[in-house]
Parts: structure tokens; sequence; C-alpha cells
């Protein structure tokens, strides 16, 4: 009965993996240990975080833990963040040849195709206990995703003659730039169960999210201050629900091989533009090594191709870490890296991240920065592990 059970859910994830990808979400990092390696956690996240990672982790071990976590992450394409501040300083009063074509090239970088800027980050309480191989997690989280692209060209032009011939009596920059988010706002309950000696473990989480959808329009000037979170305007605010299902399998004790996938019902929220925002099936598959008791070696790889909310830009995930720890865990350090395959040409992010343990107190840091975007993300996490 319950192989037959922990068949059917392995079952039900190769299915959603060879589904159609178009339509899923962005698959975030959440947590230091996972972002300290490289984003690497289906299959070796066993804390209260596995009720966003992979529910079946919580049978893995029989432990209660309590986590209080928050972490973002901001991604900056082709210099646009460089090139907005150069707008922000230029001089419309300078009439110069000099200024006129600086004019000029501070549009055609703003203009460039593939120049935007995205963000995600997550926030919230996480939960773990067990009864026996029976594990419970239980979390109310935050998790925001978002970013902003041009969609009216950035132009230069001059006074009285917007050709910039003859007399100049000034020069301007206009344009516009859409910013677009989302924050899944939720409450999710998870239930695992492991059997075989903790070979196989399967779960569950199911979540009430409330979606608060945003979609604004920030005017580019010239020689003016640009704040984009300022033109989010109002969120369009509705509630569904979500489901994710996971399985973990561990042929030995220094073997283990993870999937999730994440809102298999495809839950749908309301956008202020009047359409709407699915979140699709989020299929992501993890392994992990233990060459000796100290030592973690991981790796996950999105299944899917992830949406963002940026047009003409899609996520999909290539993760690699590593963990030494130190004296039964009061240190921890990690490294890693990612690299998202949809984008060929960019280079893998490496990450970083430290972990103190005093008794049951947990103090945990992580990040990376992308040295050829400028992109960067960090998180952090208090927690009580007993």
């Amino acid at each position: 009965m319950r192989v037959s059970m922990m068949l059917r859910a392995i079952a039900v994830l190769l299915v959603l993996a060879g589904s159609s990808e178009t339509l899923a979400a962005e698959f975030v990092i959440v947590g230091p240990r996972a972002m300290g390696m490289g984003g690497a956690g289906v299959a070796i996240t066993t804390d209260a975080l596995a009720t966003y990672w992979n529910p079946a982790g919580l049978a893995m071990t029989q432990t209660v833990d309590i986590r209080i976590v928050g972490g973002v992450q901001a991604i900056d394409r082709l210099g646009i963040a460089d090139a907005i501040s150069d707008l922000e300083d230029f001089d419309t009063t300078d009439t110069s040849a000099a200024n006129i074509a600086k004019a000029q090239d501070i549009a055609n970088r703003i203009n460039r195709p593939g120049a935007n800027t995205s963000f995600n980050g997550a926030a919230g309480l996480y939960l773990k206990g067990h009864f026996g191989e029976h594990a419970f997690g239980f979390n109310i989280s935050d998790v925001p995703t978002g970013g902003g692209f041009v969609s009216t060209p950035v132009g230069a032009s001059c006074s009285p003659n917007p050709n910039c011939s003859g007399t100049v009596n000034s020069v301007s920059l206009t344009g516009a730039m859409a910013v677009r988010a989302m924050e899944a706002r939720q409450v999710a309950f998870s239930y695992a169960y492991a059997f075989a000696d903790k070979t196989f473990s399967v779960g569950v989480t199911a979540k009430i999210i409330q979606g608060a959808a945003y979609n604004g329009t920030q005017n580019l000037q010239g020689g003016q201050e640009i704040k984009l979170s300022d033109s989010l305007g109002q969120a369009t605010i509705s509630t569904s629900y979500g489901i994710d299902v996971g399985a973990i399998y561990r042929p030995s004790s220094w073997l283990r091989f993870g999937m999730v996938a994440k809102d298999i019902n495809q839950p749908e929220f309301d956008a202020p533009d009047g359409t709407t925002i699915k979140f699709g099936p989020q299929v992501r598959g993890g392994m992990a090594l233990n060459p000796y008791s100290s030592l973690t070696l991981s790796a996950d790889v999105d299944v899917t191709s992830n949406k963002t909310l940026v047009p003409g830009v899609k996520s999909q995930l290539l993760s690699l870490g590593a963990e030494q720890t130190i004296l039964t865990e009061f240190l921890s350090f990690r490294v890693g890296a990612f690299k998202n395959m949809q984008d060929a040409d960019t280079p893998f992010t490496p990450t970083a991240g430290l972990g103190l343990r005093i008794f049951a107190l947990r103090l945990d840091l992580g990040g990376g920065y992308d040295f050829r975007e400028k992109g960067a993300l960090a998180s952090g996490s208090l927690s009580l592990t007993f």
C-alpha cells in the first residue's frame, strides 16, 4: 500500500515534468542555506523550509524546527541601472555637442533589446514538527516577483528644434518604463511520510494564496529622480489555492534524489489590466551526495522553463553547491553557483554562505553576486532546531 502510494506520487511528478513549461512562474531561491549552495534545495532541505522546497523532506529527519527567513534577489540586465542613473544625472541645460551626443548614448543604452531589471524575494515564518514517521509543516510567507522594462523607448530631442539642429536652448530625454510585480502571500500546510527506513518519503503542501498584482508605469525623464517602487500603483487582490507534491528517494546513506512539482493545480489571480496571472506547475529535480558525514554536495535543475513578469525573460536554473560542517555543525561553510539555462550568454553566478549553531539556536547567512550583470542576492534566517 505504502509503496503503491509512493509510485503514484512519482508518476504524477514525471507526467508534470513532461507537460507544457510555458505557464510556470519563476522558482525563487528561499533561505540562506540553499542560497549559499547556489540555489540547490530540493534533495537536501529537511528543516521547516521543506514546506517550500519539497514537502517530502520534512519526513527525512525527526526534528522540531522554527525558522524566520528573509531574502531578496535583484538582476540588472545589460547595465540598464547604470544607464538610468546617468539619465537622472543628465544636465538638460548643457547644449554642447558633447552633451547632445551623451543624451543619444543614454537613450541607446536604455533602449537596448533585453535591457531590463527584475527582482524576487521571500520572507516568512516556517514551522516543522513530527509524530513518528509522520511529519508536519506550516508557513506564513510572502514571495514577491517582478521587474521593469522599457515600454516607450527613450528619445533625445532639443528645443526649439527637436532634431537638435541650429540654435539649441535645451536638451531633453523622455520615455517610459513598465513595472510589473506579483506578491504570493500564502499560508501553507504540509504533510509528509517516510517509509522503508526512510528510503522513500512523499509529501504534499496545500496553500491558501492571496495574490497581489501590480501594474504601473514610470516616466523616464532626464534630470529627474526615478523610483520604480513608487510607480507600482495599487494592487489588485484575489485569492486562490495551490498544491505542491514532492518525493525523495534515498538508496543509500550517502545518496539522495528529490523531485518537487509546485502549483500543480495552476492557480489563477486577477491582474490590474483585467487579465489573469496563472501559476503553472514548476517542476524541479535535485540530487545530494555525502562523500563523508560532514560534506554535502548538491545539484538542482528546473525541469520547467519558468516565466517571469518581464516579457521575453524566462528562468530555468541549474544550481550546484557544497557544504562543509565543522564541530558537529557549530560552523557550516557553503559555496555554490547557478546559471539561467534560458540565457546562453549568462555566466554562472557564484554564491557563498555561513551557518553558526549554538545548541538549538542557528544563524544562517547566504548571498551571491553576478559580476557581469551586477545582480545581487542575499538571505538570512534565525531558527531553533530540537
